[in-house]
């Protein structure tokens, strides 16, 4: 293998021109023959047993040269990037220049760790959101225990929107009673709007006991059977029923929590809330902050890089689908999609987590930030307490290198947000090359690589 050209291309790629000479092509042609030939079948010749020269004189000298040149390339690939001190981040692109008796020659567009020029990290600015709590916000928050309470109370008189009807009904198309068209002791809960259009509206006004015919035209995208068809439903009304809500009071109170008082329940459900809607005022200004952060630097990000981590979320996913007993393939066809739609949903959110993580290692190095033995240990301990395993079981399961990369842009991120103010986010003149984009498309964004320890905290879902 020699590497014969070394060229910088745009967005932190590098073109290198790899030659495979004569001896060592020819050994990968040799190796693919006898890897194939169990399965070429030549008149004359028992299968397997045909020699090499009469096969490539049925089917061309380069009969062998696509698997030879799978053999060969990897290797040589990975020795071309060694070779040149480049730090490979993934999904390289190969273009073969020329191939024959003489060897093989490709070209490899390698995507590397790139450059990034970091701007302004502390004294950031972005607005954060006042919290708020009102008497109306509290009894929003009433409304599902109330809701939980309230009960059916049979009534007579003829139903109403909001009501639920015990009903019998059965549909007919042209006086034959199609499938799926029937049901006994139904509780229809009129108003919900959980049947065919036109079929609620038409109980509404009936009493128990009271039976009628309905004329109801299916929609046109209904399922195929039925699509837009006039058919007749007879329908046979038992029970008409009115919610009943409970008197929110101190028993009330009692019953749904463990509060002696009403009072005390609503002050707890108010502090409840407010507790939350802090917490996403905090992630929302933290999120501008970041955003911020990335907008500021320069930097070129290299297609490769962001596919890599679309490798890692989508792996994510597929693990997440699979605990939930769905296969990927099911997925898709439950969204209408094919695996490069998933792969392309999954690229805004790698973008910016690439983009994140090259800001926050930036920032690490500009402050020198490192990660002592002490902190290491902190980490294991923590996370052994986390998932009730044993320190020694995590350390073997956690590549220390990943791990503390992992902590250290944690600190970057705690140095990033300690420093940033609350008020009007910064006015930029135009914005600055922050990301890559992906052959016209909007270009995403990701989450830091080292996936082991990141996997077992990760609370996001990709890739969804």
């Amino acid at each position: 293998m020699k590497v014969t050209n070394v060229e910088k291309k745009e967005k932190s790629t590098v073109e290198l021109t790899i030659q495979i000479d004569a001896d060592q092509f020819e050994q990968a042609v040799q190796k693919a023959y006898l890897k194939s030939r169990g399965s070429i079948s030549v008149p004359g010749f028992r299968k397997g047993k045909a020699p090499r020269k009469i096969i490539e004189g049925m089917y061309g000298s380069g009969v062998f040269y696509e698997e030879a040149i799978n053999e060969v390339y990897p290797e040589a690939y990975e020795q071309a990037v060694q070779e040149q001190g480049l730090e490979d981040m993934g999904h390289p692109k190969m273009e073969i220049v020329e191939v024959g008796k003489e060897g093989f020659t490709f070209k490899a567009l390698v995507s590397v760790r790139p450059e990034v020029k970091l701007g302004e990290y502390k004294g950031l600015t972005a607005p954060k959101e006042e919290v708020k709590v009102t008497e109306k916000d509290i009894d929003e928050e009433m409304k599902p225990f109330i809701d939980r309470a309230t009960r059916l109370v049979s009534v007579k008189r003829k139903a109403k929107k909001g009501d639920t009807a015990v009903i019998d009904f059965e549909g007919f198309d042209n006086g034959t009673p199609f499938e799926g068209g029937k049901g006994e002791n139904y509780e229809l809960h009129l108003g919900a709007g959980m049947f065919v259009p036109g079929f609620e509206e038409q109980v509404i006004g009936m009493k128990a006991g009271e039976e009628k015919d309905l004329d109801i035209t299916f929609p046109e995208d209904y399922h195929a059977d039925l699509a837009g068809k006039q058919v007749v439903f007879h329908v046979k009304v038992h029970e008409v029923k009115e919610p009943k809500a409970p008197v929110v009071d101190d028993e009330f109170a009692k019953d749904v929590s463990e509060f002696e008082t009403l009072a005390d329940f609503r002050k707890d459900l108010g502090e409840k809330l407010t507790q939350r809607r802090e917490e996403q005022a905090k992630t929302a200004f933290e999120d501008q902050i970041l955003e911020e952060l990335v907008a500021n630097m320069e930097c070129e990000i290299p297609d490769g890089m962001i596919e890599t981590q679309v490798d890692r979320l989508m792996d994510d996913f597929a693990m997440r689908l699979q605990s939930q007993g769905i296969s990927m393939a099911d997925y898709q066809k439950m969204m209408g999609a094919n695996a490069e739609m998933v792969r392309a949903s999954a690229w805004p959110t790698a973008q910016k987590q690439v983009q994140l993580e090259l800001a926050l290692e930036a920032v690490a190095k500009a402050e020198n930030l490192e990660v002592t033995d002490e902190e290491y240990e902190a980490e294991i301990k923590r996370l052994a307490e986390q998932y009730n395993m044993p320190a020694e079981q995590v350390k073997a399961a956690v590549p220390e290198e990943g791990l503390k990369g992992d902590l250290k842009l944690r600190k970057a991120r705690e140095l990033v947000l300690g420093a940033a103010k609350e008020g009007k986010a910064k006015k930029k003149a135009a914005p600055k090359k922050a990301a890559a984009k992906k052959d016209g498309e909007e270009a995403p964004a990701e989450k830091p690589k080292r996936a082991s320890k990141k996997a077992a905290e990760s609370k996001e879902e990709p890739a969804e």
